[in-house]
C-alpha cells in the first residue's frame, strides 16, 4: 500500500512543470513580431488651425476634419523602425473678420516619412518630415445675412509643401495602437497677393487609431 501510494504521489510536479512553456512560446512570438515589416491602416480626427508666417499675433480658430490612410512599419534594429505612411487629411481654420466669419477647409494627400523608436515596450516615439498635396479647397464666407461658398480643386499638383512631425503610439496589443501626433507647416502657403487672407502655416493635432496586419 505504502509503493502504491508513492507512485501515486509523484506524477503531480512533472504536470506543473509542461505548464510553464507557453508563456516562454509567447514571449519569443512577441520578440519576433517586432523584427516583422508590418503594413496597416489608420483613422482619426484632426483638430487644425493656422499661424501666421510673419505675424506672431495673428490667431485662428480651430475647426475639426478627419484623416485616413496606409501605414507601414520596417524594423530597422531592436529599438527603431521607418515608418512611412499615406494619408488623406483635412486642415483648415475658422476666422471672425469685419466683414464676418470665414472657414477655409482644405484637402491634402500627406506623406510622412518618420522615424520610429521603442521607449519601452509598447510605447514608441516618432519624428519626421512629412511631404504635403494639396487637391482642394472650399471657402466659406458668412456675414449673417448671406453665405457664399467657393470650392477650387487644384489638379496640378503644384501647391505642395514641407510639414515636420512629432507623435507618439502606444501598443494596445498585438494589431491596434493609439497615435497621437502634432505637425506644422514648414513653409508657408501661397496666396494671390490680392487676397486678404494672410501667408500662413497649417498646424494640426491628430489622435486616432492603427491597425496593423502582419
Amino acid at each position: 500500500m505504502a509503493g502504491e501510494a508513492s507512485a501515486q504521489y509523484y506524477p503531480q510536479p512533472r504536470r506543473r512543470v509542461v505548464r510553464r512553456v507557453p508563456p516562454q512560446r509567447y514571449q519569443q512570438q512577441r520578440y519576433n513580431d517586432y523584427f516583422r515589416p508590418t503594413v496597416g491602416v489608420a483613422v482619426g480626427a484632426n483638430f487644425s488651425n493656422t499661424v501666421d508666417s510673419y505675424n506672431a499675433d495673428f490667431s485662428t480658430s480651430t475647426i475639426a476634419g478627419w484623416h485616413v490612410g496606409l501605414t507601414s512599419n520596417i524594423p530597422i534594429s531592436y529599438s527603431f523602425a521607418f515608418a512611412p505612411e499615406i494619408l488623406f487629411s483635412q486642415k483648415g481654420y475658422q476666422a471672425e473678420t469685419t466683414d464676418g466669419n470665414f472657414k477655409q477647409r482644405t484637402n491634402y494627400i500627406d506623406i510622412p516619412l518618420l522615424a520610429k523608436f521603442k521607449v519601452v515596450p509598447g510605447f514608441n516615439f516618432l519624428i519626421g518630415p512629412q511631404l504635403t498635396f494639396q487637391t482642394s479647397t472650399k471657402n466659406i464666407y458668412d456675414d449673417g445675412f448671406n453665405r457664399v461658398v467657393e470650392t477650387e480643386y487644384d489638379n496640378r499638383g503644384d501647391k505642395s509643401f514641407v510639414a515636420g512631425v512629432i507623435g507618439i503610439s502606444v501598443d494596445l496589443n498585438r494589431n491596434v495602437e493609439l497615435r497621437g501626433r502634432y505637425n506644422i507647416d514648414l513653409s508657408r502657403n501661397r496666396t494671390d497677393g490680392a487676397s486678404l487672407i494672410p501667408d500662413y502655416r497649417n498646424q494640426v493635432f491628430q489622435l486616432g487609431l492603427g491597425f496593423k496586419f502582419n
